[in-house]
């Protein structure tokens, strides 16, 4: 589902209303710092599951190794 400009203005205009517009740049702000955390503690995540599978399987090929 895609939004149009309509949708776009008519929800922009309901969060004036709604929050004013010095609360909305406040609201804006964090929400922004926030999306920027998430995507850095999962980006955190995926490497330190990277790292962790390179290490289990240089260990199973040093155990296969040894047999």
């Amino acid at each position: 589902m895609r939004l149009g400009t309509t949708e776009i203005i008519l929800i922009v205009i309901l969060a004036l209303v709604l929050f004013g517009g010095s609360k909305l740049a406040c609201v804006g702000k964090a929400l922004g710092k926030s999306i920027k955390d998430f995507k850095k503690e999962v980006k955190d995540d995926t490497e330190e599951a990277a790292d962790k599978t390179k290490e289990e399987i240089k260990e199973a090929v040093k155990e296969e190794t040894k047999q």
